[in-house]
This record gives C-alpha cells, sequence and structure tokens, in this order.
C-alpha cells in the first residue's frame, strides 16, 4: 500500500521524517512464551499495521514505538481482519513479539560496481536472496552488515543522526579519493571521509572495513587509509573504533579481466608485516592497536593466530578478526575434563574448510585420546567456488560430496551451522542435507557452538537433524 505517514516526536524525543514509501505490515514470526504477546494472542502469521497510529519501516521503529506505555495498536490476523487493541505496559517492557524480517519496507541495495563484490562471483540460477546486494545501514546497525553510504539520501542521512543509529559497520577499503572511486565504481565514494566527518560531529560511531585488493588499495594507499582513519579516534570523542582488514576472496564465476590477484603466502605474509607494524605505532601513539587482520590472513600465511588478548575487546569479531582465536580458547575450555572412556565405541567425522584445518588438529587429537572414540576431521578446499584454501562457511553440499568421496566417515557427519542459510538445511548451493547425505550414504549432523561440537563429537548430547526440506 502507498501510503504518505506523518511521523511525530515520541516520548523518547525521536523523530522520523514525514516520506513517502511503501510499506508493508510487519509479519509475526514466533512468539516468545509467557509474554504480553501471548497472553494478548498474538499468533504466528497476524501482522502489526501500526502502533498509535505510526506504520513502522522496520524493527528500529517498532522497538521505538513500544516504548510507550499506551500502545494502540491495528491488527491485521491470519484470516485479514483488523483488530485493535490497547496495550498498557511498562515503558520499557518488550512484547515478546520475532518477526519473519527485520525490515518492513525494501531492502535498500548496492549501487556499486566493485569487481571483488563476492554476490556478482556466483553463479546464476541459485535461491534469489543469494544475489541481493545488501547496502542498507538499518541491517548494519541491527545485524553489523557493511554498507559503503554512496546510496544514502537525505533523509536517511537525517535518521541516522536523529534515531542515533551507532555503531554503524562501514566498508571504506581506501580513504584515498580515487582509489576508493576505482575500486567501487562509482564517484560518491569519494566522500567517504567527508561522511567520516559528519559522523563525528553527529557523535555516531563505526567500525571500519579494507578489503585488501593487491596492488590497488595496499602499501602506502593502506597505510594512509589506517592513519586517516584513526584520526576519527580521539581521547575526547571516538568515532571510528576499530578498522578490520580482510583478503579479497575470489571465485572462478569472477570474470577474469578484473584486474584482482589472489592472496597467496608470500603476500599474506608481508601484510601481516605492514600491519603490526602499524599496530605498534598505534598503540603508542593512541593507546589501541586500533587495526586488525582477519584471521584468514595467519591461515594462509601459516603462522600461528595471535593471542586472545592481543584483539583487545574483539571488536571485530564477526567479521572474522579473532573468530578463530575464540573459538580455540573455547575449544580449549571445553576439552579441560573429558572423560577417560566412552561406553559405546564410535568413529565420527568432523568437517571443516581447509583453511582452518591445521588449527583444530591438536583439538581432534586430544579427543582422539579417548578410549573407544575415533575422530576422522576433514579440511576441505571448495570445488565449488574453485578456492583450494576455503574458510568453513563458504563450504557447499558439492564440495561434501566430492570432497567427502570414497572416505572413510564412521556413522556420521557433523558439520557447523554456518555452512547453511539460518533455520534451513540449505547449502550456499542449494543442495539440501538430504541431498547431501543420500550421496555419501551417511548421515549429517548440525553442530553450533565449541560446547555443542565437543559434547556431539564425544556422543553425549544429541545434535540437529534436519528430517525434511525446510
Amino acid at each position: 500500500m502507498w501510503q504518505e505517514t506523518n511521523y511525530l516526536e515520541n516520548s523518547n524525543d525521536v523523530l522520523i521524517a514525514k516520506q513517502k514509501q511503501k510499506i508493508n505490515p510487519a509479519i509475526i514470526d514466533t512468539i516468545d512464551s509467557d509474554s504480553i504477546a501471548a497472553e494478548i494472542g498474538f499468533e504466528s502469521g497476524d501482522a502489526i499495521i501500526s502502533i498509535n497510529g505510526i506504520q513502522p519501516r522496520d524493527l528500529i521503529d517498532y522497538q521505538i514505538l513500544i516504548s510507550e506505555e499506551i500502545l494502540e495498536i491495528s491488527v491485521l490476523d491470519k484470516n485479514k481482519k483488523i483488530h485493535n487493541i490497547t496495550i498498557e505496559k511498562d515503558q520499557d517492557l518488550n512484547l515478546g513479539i520475532n518477526f519473519k524480517d527485520a525490515l518492513f519496507d525494501s531492502l535498500k541495495e548496492c549501487n556499486n560496481k566493485c569487481p571483488f563484490c563476492f554476490i556478482d562471483q556466483q553463479p546464476p540460477g541459485k535461491r534469489t536472496s543469494l544475489y541481493l546486494k545488501d547496502d542498507d545501514y538499518r541491517m548494519s546497525f541491527l545485524y553489523g552488515s557493511y554498507l559503503t553510504l554512496t546510496n544514502l539520501k537525505k533523509e536517511d542521512w537525517d535518521r541516522i543522526a536523529i534515531q542515533k543509529l551507532s555503531p554503524l559497520f562501514v566498508s571504506v577499503h581506501a580513504t584515498h579519493a580515487d582509489v576508493r572511486e576505482r575500486l567501487l565504481i562509482n564517484k560518491k565514494a569519494r566522500e567517504i571521509l567527508n561522511q567520516i566527518t559528519w559522523f563525528e560531529k553527529n557523535a555516531i560511531q563505526i567500525h571500519a572495513q579494507i578489503v585488501i585488493c593487491p596492488h590497488i588499495n595496499d602499501e602506502d594507499i593502506l597505510k594512509q587509509s589506517i592513519y586517516d582513519l584513526s584520526y576519527f579516534y580521539k581521547r575526547t570523542q571516538k568515532t571510528v573504533l576499530s578498522v578490520a582488514i580482510v583478503p579479497v576472496g575470489l571465485t572462478k564465476f569472477r570474470p577474469k579481466e578484473d584486474g584482482l590477484v589472489a592472496i597467496n603466502q608470500e603476500y599474506a605474509l608481508q601484510i601481516i608485516d605492514q600491519v603490526e607494524t602499524i599496530q605498534r605505532e598505534m598503540q603508542k601513539k593512541i593507546g589501541t592497536r586500533f587495526c586488525w587482520l582477519s584471521d584468514e590472513w595467519y591461515l594462509i600465511a601459516g603462522k600461528d593466530l595471535p593471542q586472545y588478548k592481543t584483539y583487545e575487546d574483539m571488536p571485530q569479531e564477526s567479521n572474522g578478526v579473532g573468530t578463530i582465536r575464540s573459538f580455540l580458547n573455547m575449544l580449549d575450555i571445553e576439552t579441560r575434563s573429558l572423560p577417560q572412556r566412552i561406553k559405546q565405541e564410535r568413529k565420527v567425522s568432523w568437517v571443516v574448510g581447509k583453511l582452518v584445518y591445521e588449527a583444530l588438529i591438536p583439538t581432534k587429537n586430544k579427543l582422539n585420546k579417548i578410549i573407544g572414540l575415533n575422530i576422522n576431521l576433514y579440511g576441505l578446499p571448495s570445488i565449488y567456488w574453485g578456492q583450494e584454501q576455503v574458510v568453513t562457511g563458504l563450504l557447499t553440499g558439492e564440495d561434501l560430496i566430492i570432497g567427502l568421496k570414497d572416505k572413510d566417515l564412521g556413522e556420521a557427519i557433523f558439520i557447523p551451522s554456518m555452512m547453511l542459510k539460518i533455520n534451513t538445511d540449505l547449502f550456499l548451493d542449494d543442495k539440501n542435507i538430504s541431498e547431501v547425505e543420500k550421496a555419501l550414504g551417511t548421515e549429517i549432523h548440525v553442530v553450533d557452538d565449541a560446547n555443542d561440537i565437543i559434547k556431539n563429537l564425544i556422543g553425549i548430547s544429541t545434535a540437529k537433524r534436519f528430517t525434511n526440506h525446510v
């Protein structure tokens, strides 16, 4: 429905700009038990049209609107009937509603043409969601996804300032205007330092990302970018909180004339040396390392990961910076008290990406000291993407079928949940678990965190099973 919505200042002094836009009712996915929504009778499939006369555009609007003590909610039920409900509650009490999507209007998509964009490096014909180029500041605020700032309109900037949507996660890549324009193939990319200055003036904090493309934004350009960004980390006001430095990921599906070069061991060692030198300079200058390399650099270089404490407060763990170090620490904790033997002998397989294989061998060896337990650890390359060294989350169903063919798999395969689309049994190549199980002739079990992995490998807990295609 097209409508003009008037947003007024609410009790949190949040002003949302008047605008014309298409906003869909917010469809409810689940209801928390023992919540206000459960008590009233909200159900999955119902949809919220408005709260106190205002139609929320997204989860951010919703959270602001429900902070009032008295709520007038218009609800569209599964039978397409509209109900008007009045709720009186404590001001900050949540309703216990979970939505199918975080955005109730359209996703803001990317308007850049980056040659290193992973979405453009996929084969055609897969599920639609794999080709969505998310460049939405709201998803950045809510979930830590990266945005480039090139597609923001005045009302978007106004909303960021008014609702204090902080911190945001920004793909900077280079502060040098010519280089950033070359990388994003967008003239608006040149404004990055002016945009960060705007963040500083409006007290909005950001975490920055630099994807290194050899011979384009490395060496002096990389050093300049880090130092330019560190200018916005001041004792009185910290605007740029951290910088993650990530290697470019290239697949066999990309255009060959893109001018990009894959990262090799020698190059990774050079980048590590340069960035660790800058880290020491930053530590002396501003009291923090400020910039961190993602785990792939060390794994590609064949070097040990830095110690946990060097990542400080893990500001970019969700971007693969210290993620494996954190995971190894958790594995170490979970394997300190292991049984000497298990009651029933078992042989199982643990599957990960080849890039992390070496780092997990000590854990596998420790577990195999348990009498009666035999764990095969397989670190697979990705035939699908054409990458020899690959992180676990990029392994596909095809990679498992090809990589594990004729291998001794034992009674079951255990895979991390990061290989699958959230809450489904789908791999990135759209194969589902039952297809892979059939091809390999064994069961696949899905595990989550370190505690879950260890308990399931030993056999004292039951991993998630997908019996039907979701």
